[in-house]
């Protein structure tokens, strides 16, 4: 070769690998940006919708659900399209298909629309979802496994193995949900997001018509002229792999929603905290589908039977109190498992030219999951049971051999065979009652044999062990629930996974039998907006409501108090002396409670008030009103309306200045629904008091500042604020049933609140620096987010 070829080739070659670098460059940007958009208008939309549910977490798995069907019908379309459509006819109908969303976007909740009140609003969320975000979500979801397939007949030197740009996939998406709540929220309101998110969607739109363009030249006449539909190894799927799939595919989401809702029930159903899961969910595909995996897979499931044994014992130890320590353990055990579930996947990947197909299975695995925790587990179950029976598929999953190659297959079911050839010969050599007796030496008998001797030995300890007043300690716990965990584990050494798992779930069951010291558990419903419990306290002297974790409300059974408030709102309390204040002559008229519980503030009620309470779920207006387990509302205000609702919904149709006190204690387990503490409730709020009129807004929350907030309200609307802690409690009234507790007051002057503005215990708190007025577009949990308690 002389010198003039010898610069030739060289030239070619840099040509070549400039043109290389600038295709992988360009998808690798359209697969990020595409991801960003369709994981950005997740939590955005979420924040549209929110307040019109009552801030309930049942929103966020609900709206995954809807999310991860609609990638099932994107990725449908994608495997449709390209086994059916050659690549140029795939590139003229997404150009198409991409012009579509112009038509509805920007992204707005559809005006006229309002949740029902006397049943679930799931479907009704669907709906809107299908109306505002469906034709948009669903064109994005197909962008990535297309853009994979057409990478794929690029002929790229990484064409064959194209699937690492999942990876990048979910690296945008990974950084779309994080930015979202630490700079979207931050610093855009609601209409901004979607005017930006509609410019990123054209942007998207000219990177996938370039991502054509780019092999337009190079594309193949037909799907069977695609030069990666015969690339090395790309024998046929089997019905096992596709199952095989499915089951990893799902067990991720389930586990996904599970923590979510773990979490956001017990702080607040926020985006932050929906994200935080979902992030790493996201980080388990990135780390996974990497072309050089950082972690190795078989450490990985070696590892995932000690964090599932861990995660047992706390759910079957009841350990209900929320602490930083217990929600990293969570998500730590969460994320250890995706991982496993998700390296699996990818090991098992198959070869390009079923890299739709797997797409498609994998999107059916994850739609099945979100399907089971969000739709059929409520209706189901009483309890969460879809978190412990999860973990257990889990454990059976991960330690089960993955399916095996068309060859090995053949050798297993010749060896099986063999081997029911040898016990068929055994056979005629062993007596007949031997044959009618328990083979304890057979596998199989003992792998449900053992679990069920877990099940009895769990149960006895929890019914010898456990003390019925109080919580049981850690010690006890250990033992109860510690050891048998630890036997568990002791199965995974035969290789028999289904031994493991059903053991798990024999302890998980056997804990049933232990209440924590909590009492008797008299009724239990479960709804959209969360579990509600009837408690019967150990002591046997109260009744009480629990919504998720937290106490709303509970009454005496001694006759001589079954009209007293307790727990929050007792009688030398901040609401007490709210109502001394108002009485006799000062006695207020109209009485507005956004919040039933268990009514325990009906009792404070005078002669001649009009009291009006707004729930917004049918359950607990049940609970109230059952002299079974409640009776202050037929004691004390039979006659008040009760309206089902939102509150900021419900009460739009109030007259203006119809109420002349307005108690604001609505809660979500833990916490205060952000929309009823922002400056247009507020507003709502005022139109709806009367001149001299008085609000009253508990604020007792474990996580939250609340007092900020409502003091940059204060401010901004130039009204009269004052609070009041009643943290330090004095033993005799805690064992009579008071609770500490943190109230505020607001009126349009100091003369309104009477002798509450002067008196001591009611402060003007200091706002936390950096704080702004929370509206129903622009908040930030963030900055009043009490990170030590």
């Amino acid at each position: 070769m002389n010198e003039d070829q010898t610069l030739k080739v060289s030239e070619t070659f840099r040509v070549s690998s400039k043109s290389h670098f600038l295709l992988l460059s360009v998808y690798t940007l359209t697969m990020l940006v595409s991801a960003g958009l369709l994981f950005l208008v997740q939590p955005m939309f979420a924040r549209m919708v929110l307040p019109l549910l009552g801030g309930s977490p049942a929103v966020w798995n609900t709206a995954l659900v809807f999310y991860q069907s609609i990638l099932l019908a994107g990725y449908t379309y994608a495997y449709a399209v390209t086994r059916w459509l050659n690549l140029r006819q795939q590139i003229l109908l997404q150009a198409f298909v991409l012009l579509l969303p112009l038509l509805v976007i920007p992204i707005h909740l559809p005006s006229g629309w309002t949740p029902p009140t006397d049943h679930s609003p799931v479907l009704w969320l669907l709906a809107v979802l299908m109306i505002a975000v469906g034709l948009p979500f669903f064109v994005i979801s197909t962008s990535s496994p297309l853009l994979q397939r057409w990478f794929a007949a690029s002929g790229h030197p990484l064409a064959l193995d194209p699937y690492f740009l999942y990876g990048a996939s979910n690296l945008g998406s990974l950084v779309a949900l994080i930015g979202y709540p630490l700079v979207v929220e931050r610093w855009l309101r609601l209409g901004e997001q979607s005017q930006w998110w509609a410019g990123g969607y054209l942007l998207l739109i000219l990177l996938i018509i370039g991502c054509g363009a780019a092999i337009w030249r190079s594309a193949p006449s037909s799907p069977a002229a695609d030069p990666s539909a015969t690339d090395s190894g790309s024998g046929g799927v089997t019905r096992q792999q596709r199952l095989w799939w499915m089951g990893l595919a799902a067990i991720p989401v389930s586990l996904m929603l599970s923590v979510t809702t773990y979490i956001s029930t017990d702080i607040s159903a926020i985006p932050l905290l929906w994200i935080i899961p979902l992030s790493l969910y996201l980080l388990t595909f990135i780390l996974t589908f990497a072309r050089r995996p950082l972690l190795p897979h078989p450490l990985l499931v070696k590892v995932t039977p000690f964090a599932l044994a861990i995660l047992t014992f706390l759910l079957a130890a009841k350990q209900d109190e929320t602490s930083w320590l217990l929600i990293v353990i969570h998500l730590l055990v969460f994320f250890t498992v995706a991982l496993a579930c998700h390296g699996e996947l990818a090991r098992l990947r198959p070869a390009a030219r079923h890299l739709t197909e797997f797409y498609f299975w994998l999107s059916l695995g994850g739609a099945l999951g979100g399907i089971f925790n969000a739709l059929v587990a409520p209706v189901v179950f009483k309890e969460v049971a879809e978190y412990p029976l999860t973990l257990v598929l889990a454990a059976l999953l991960l330690l089960k051999t993955a399916p095996a190659t068309p060859k090995k297959r053949q050798e297993r079911r010749e060896e099986r065979q063999q081997k029911r050839r040898h016990r068929q010969d055994d056979g005629k050599h062993k007596p007949a009652e031997a044959e009618a007796g328990l083979n304890l030496r057979d596998p199989r008998v003992m792998d449900i044999a053992l679990p069920v001797a877990m099940l009895l030995f769990s149960a006895a300890l929890v019914k010898i062990l456990q003390e019925p007043d109080q919580p049981s300690s850690w010690i006890m716990r250990g033992v109860m629930f510690g050891l048998p965990a630890i036997i568990c584990l002791a199965f995974t050494r035969s290789g028999r996974p289904v031994r493991f798992s059903l053991g798990l779930g024999a302890i998980l069951l056997a804990s049933t039998l232990y209440v924590g010291g909590k009492g008797t558990f008299l009724y239990t419903e479960r709804t959209f907006f969360g579990i509600n419990r009837v408690i019967l306290f150990s002591s046997r002297t109260y009744h009480a409501l629990v919504h998720g974790d937290t106490l709303h409300g509970a009454q005496s059974l001694d006759p001589a108090r079954r009209q007293e408030p307790i727990t929050y709102y007792y009688p030398n309390g901040p609401l007490g002396q709210v109502f001394a204040e108002f009485s006799g002559e000062k006695a207020k008229r109209s009485i507005a409670v956004v919040g039933l519980g268990a009514g325990s503030t009906a009792c404070y009620r005078q002669p001649d008030q009009a009291w009006t309470f707004y729930e917004i779920d049918p359950a607990v207006v049940r609970l109230a009103r059952n002299s079974d387990y409640f009776t202050f509302l037929e004691d004390c205000t039979p006659d008040a309306r009760i309206i089902l609702g939102d509150a900021r919904l419900s009460l739009a149709s109030a007259k203006p200045g119809e109420y002349d006190l307005m108690i604001l204690d609505a809660y979500s387990s833990d916490a205060i629904p952000i929309h009823l503490i922002t400056r247009e409730a507020l507003q709502l709020y005022l139109d709806k008091l009367a001149p001299g009129g008085v609000l009253v807004f508990h604020i007792t929350n474990r996580h939250l500042d609340l007092k900020t907030v409502l003091g940059n309200l204060a401010l901004d609307a130039h009204l009269a604020y004052r609070a009041r802690d009643d943290l330090d409690l004095d033993p005799r009234d805690g064992n009579r049933g008071k609770m500490p507790s943190q109230w505020a007051v607001l009126a349009r002057s100091p003369d309104d609140l009477g002798t509450l503005a002067a008196d001591p215990q009611w402060t003007v708190p200091t706002p936390r620096p950096g704080t702004s007025v929370w509206t129903d577009d622009f908040n930030s949990l963030l900055s009043v987010f009490i990170w030590r308690r």
